[in-house]
């Protein structure tokens, strides 16, 4: 089982790799749809960038609020439809990635490992641990940061 500073050391990375694999893309292909049925690269971005935000909420809820609180599901269709993500600002996301895993590094760099197992009740999944709801935000990055590769393939960057 990886140690707290292990996962840390791994979340943080993660802004860094967002920040690649968008760079030196223009607005235009930030919002191209190369590959039929799926979001646009500034879409998946602003959908990283939303759910940092609620990932962090989850995890200072845990660090802070002890005694199992109450940890709010969230829906990405709901979001994406509703925000606006064409409107964005792919720098301005980034840059909210980038301050938000910096933020939480720190805080979770204050801790011990036996704070991965403080426990919450997730609205959908029912009890998590910060353990979880880390490897959740680590994952998220890893699961969609391929897809971006794949659009910069598509458009020929």
């Amino acid at each position: 089982m990886p140690t707290l500073a292990e996962y840390t050391d791994v979340y943080v990375k993660g802004a860094a790799d967002v920040r690649a694999a968008v760079q030196g893309l223009s607005r235009e292909q930030l919002l191209t749809r190369p590959i039929p049925g799926k979001w646009s690269t500034l879409e998946v971005l602003c959908h990283l960038a939303d759910f940092e935000a609620i990932f962090a909420d989850r995890m200072k809820r845990l660090i802070a609020l002890g005694d199992t609180p109450l940890i709010l599901a969230a829906d990405d269709k709901l979001f994406a439809k509703a925000l606006r993500y064409h409107d964005r600002d792919a720098e301005e996301e980034v840059v909210l990635i980038e301050a938000t895993r910096g933020q939480m590094a720190r805080i979770l760099r204050t801790l011990t490992n036996d704070h991965l197992q403080l426990k919450g009740v997730h609205t959908a999944a029912g009890l998590i641990t910060l353990e979880k709801v880390l490897q959740t935000a680590i994952n998220h990055f890893s699961h969609h940061l391929p897809f971006v590769l794949e659009k910069r393939k598509a458009l020929g960057v």
